[in-house]
């Protein structure tokens, strides 16, 4: 089977290990291939914060000796991989975004899910960037700049994940690892047209743990639902570093993937009974979903879940984790942080203990009706975000607000809150020719019933890349 370096950037992680596993290319071919993309459009994009190429070429002929050997170490062996610029990452600074962290220290640790990504064989490339500690849904920095979405330069690639998933939509490496707060991994999925997972609150093992709390969790940007089931194998194995983990289910998350939706029954909500203001474009995509699942042979039943928006919820809980860090700053960093940051940490001080209290309580309410709402239902249907990508613009470029922050993208911060597993998976373009993205939500460790059912939505609408059109 013959192929070329552009070829294999445009290829999928399972794709590249039939690949390898044929001898028809090798890990070394892939990984040229994706520095020498990463060097043609990162300039434009941003997308990466580091890069390293020599690290990356010596673990791909590390990997080509494996597989010539018949030998492959683990389950991505030889296969390019990055990291979000939150996540530590031996031997490289993770500097969060931020002008606040001092790159000349130890940089000895790997958190939990590189060091499974490494122990499986993956190939790291580097870092792909981040806002200011992961703080909003757009990614720009005063440290790093602002990032680009690959279907038009002058769009955000939405955040906090726009690094990862710009990387991922142009084709600089299959995989990547992102985080979601309040849709960090579901917003830029939706944004750059890629497959975001945000698997069961502990599924995938975190440290350190998020500042933010109890809403954060990891998950993988691919450009094949796939391919986001054999990351999800790897970052989901244990870690005793993260006391809030699950246990291991020791679950294949291959195994049942293309078992279809027949039957299963689908809450389909277009507003969750409170979202205004949502792109008649949008909506009318996630409608045209809803029907090829049905026609799939989903039992699909248009209904809101019954809660009112959280917002309040999500962004005072949020503003208290910006608060802690805020409180952690000399004078200088303060003086040197995003402007958004800053304002969110403003926010943060005016809220007492007894009215977080409230909004921990008032979380669990919403938690325990998601909960005994699934009990009906397998799946809900929402769009992943209620509007496409907007314009790229700087840190502080507007007045920071709960509505400014979140009010765009009503539908992903409620599973933060009630920790559910949620995925955007691309289902049309606006007439500008920008990604819209349906959000599959499951129940409480349902994380293979969402990837079974994107899956079978993608074998009707497969992903497709962005034109590119700017790189030629």
């Amino acid at each position: 089977m013959a192929t070329t370096p552009t070829q294999l950037t445009d290829c999928s992680a399972t794709e590249l290990l039939a690949l390898y596993r044929a001898g028809a290319a090798s890990p070394v071919d892939a990984t040229r291939a994706v520095l020498q993309r990463i060097e043609q459009l990162n300039p434009q994009l941003n997308a990466f914060c580091v890069v390293d190429p020599d690290a990356a070429l010596a673990s791909a002929r590390a990997s080509e000796v494996r597989w010539q050997a018949g030998a492959p170490i683990g389950p991505l062996d030889g296969v390019p991989a990055s990291i979000k610029d939150l996540i530590l990452t031996r031997g490289w600074p993770t500097l969060r975004g931020s002008r606040t962290v001092d790159p000349n220290q130890p940089w000895e640790v790997d958190a939990p899910v590189t060091a499974r990504l490494r122990e499986a064989g993956a190939v790291l490339l580097g870092k792909t960037n981040t806002p200011e500690f992961g703080c909003k849904g757009e990614t720009n920095s005063p440290l790093t700049g602002i990032t680009r979405n690959p279907w038009d330069l002058s769009r955000t690639p939405g955040g906090s994940s726009g690094g990862t998933a710009a990387a991922v939509a142009a084709g600089l490496g299959p995989l990547s690892v992102g985080t979601d707060g309040a849709g960090s991994v579901r917003i830029p999925a939706a944004f750059c047209g890629n497959f975001g997972l945000k698997p069961s609150f502990g599924r995938v093992p975190a440290y350190p743990l998020s500042p933010f709390g109890s809403v954060a969790h990891l998950g993988p940007h691919t450009m094949a639902v796939a391919d986001a089931a054999l990351m999800l194998n790897v970052m989901s194995q244990p870690d005793a570093r993260d006391w809030t983990a699950l246990p291991p289910d020791g679950r294949d998350y291959r195994v049942g993937l293309n078992d279809g939706v027949r039957g299963l029954r689908i809450a389909y909500s277009p507003t969750l009974g409170f979202a205004k203001n949502i792109h008649p474009e949008v909506a009318a995509a996630v409608a045209q979903a809803v029907r090829d699942l049905e026609a799939l042979g989903a039992v699909v039943e248009q209904v809101d879940p019954g809660i009112d928006d959280p917002l309040d919820i999500c962004t005072g809980l949020w503003f208290l984790g910006a608060l802690t860090l805020w409180n952690g700053m000399t004078a200088a960093q303060q003086a040197v942080a995003d402007p958004d940051f800053a304002a969110e940490a403003a926010l943060g001080a005016q809220f007492s203990a007894l009215q977080i209290q409230q909004l921990n309580l008032r979380r669990g309410t919403l938690g325990s009706h998601l909960r005994q709402f699934m009990q009906r239902f397998d799946l809900i249907a929402t769009p992943a975000v209620a509007v496409p990508a907007f314009a790229a613009k700087p840190a502080g470029h507007a007045p920071l607000s709960p509505e400014a922050m979140l009010g765009w993208t009503p539908f992903s911060y409620p599973f933060n809150l009630s920790q559910q597993p949620a995925c955007s998976i691309p289902c049309g373009l606006t007439s500008d020719g920008l990604p819209i993205g349906l959000q599959l939500v499951g129940p409480m460790f349902g994380d293979a019933l969402v990837l079974r059912a994107a899956r079978a939505y993608e074998s009707v609408r497969p992903i497709a890349r962005p034109p590119l059109a700017w790189a030629r």
